[in-house]
């Protein structure tokens, strides 16, 4: 049963604000949840799940600190659910803490300037994920990952990958590394694949601002076949990390 100070308190976490103050984020579904539940160092601070979940999951179930699972009816979730058809189960979980942090002069680092839509950041997150990334620099203007919409879209990822949110300029510049922006009038990628370095992705409709361009030592385009005007961000992403890196 879920009561009406758990319901308020659950809805409060579709605020920056509270989750950063709290230090959680929320997950949904049985597919990202059985995923998380599976990572090394998750945390879970509550579960609130359909007797369906509980009983495909015991082993799961049985893994969750005591108390933390709650049995809920498809109405209590539905109440508590951010999703606009909740999927058996919602849970609470601790933001992930990153003790092996690593820099741009050690390893291919992904720098977002401004990506806002929550479904393109978790997507970019997932993308750095499957080719190996294991840091990425947003600017303070960019989505934030733990909300609900991005972290559905990173699936587990979000436990794999740190995002930290700072100046980029700033970030940049202690670093002497090669800086590869994302810009239509730049060039494929030829040459050896970069063992540490900047990869730069813009705004889904501005780009690249202008100061991050200047810094940029290697401007990367995608070659166009077709007419379409330009690639969604994440996609793009994608394209250029898999050049980089495979």
């Amino acid at each position: 049963m879920v009561v009406k100070s758990q319901v308020k308190y659950i809805q409060s976490l579709s605020q920056k604000k509270v989750r950063d103050e709290e230090g959680v984020f929320v997950a949904e579904g049985p597919k990202i949840i059985n995923e998380l539940l599976g990572e090394p160092g998750v945390s879970p601070v509550a579960v609130y799940a359909l007797p369906a979940w509980i009983s495909a999951n015991q082993a799961l179930a049985g893994r969750l600190p005591e108390g933390a699972l709650s049995e809920v009816t498809t109405f209590e979730l539905e109440r508590i659910s951010f999703l606009t058809t909740p999927n058996e189960v919602l849970a609470i979980f601790r933001k992930p803490v990153f003790n092996n942090s690593v820099d741009a002069d050690k390893s291919l680092v992904l720098m977002l300037d401004n990506i806002q839509d929550p479904g393109n950041l978790g997507t970019i997150i997932r993308c750095a994920d499957w080719f190996g990334l294991r840091k990425i620099v947003c600017n303070p203007g960019s989505a934030d990952c733990f909300s609900p919409k991005v972290v559905q879209s990173t699936m587990a990822s979000i436990m794999r990958v740190e995002l930290i949110y700072t100046d980029l300029l700033e970030y940049a510049q202690k670093y002497s590394v090669p800086v590869y922006a994302a810009a239509l009038e730049g060039k494929p990628f030829t040459g050896t694949k970069p063992r540490n370095g900047i990869l730069v992705i813009g705004n889904e409709s501005r780009g690249i601002s202008e100061e991050m361009m200047q810094l940029a030592t290697n401007k990367i385009m995608i070659p166009r076949v077709g007419k379409a005007e330009s690639l969604n961000a994440a996609v793009a992403t994608g394209i250029l990390l898999s050049q980089l890196t495979l």
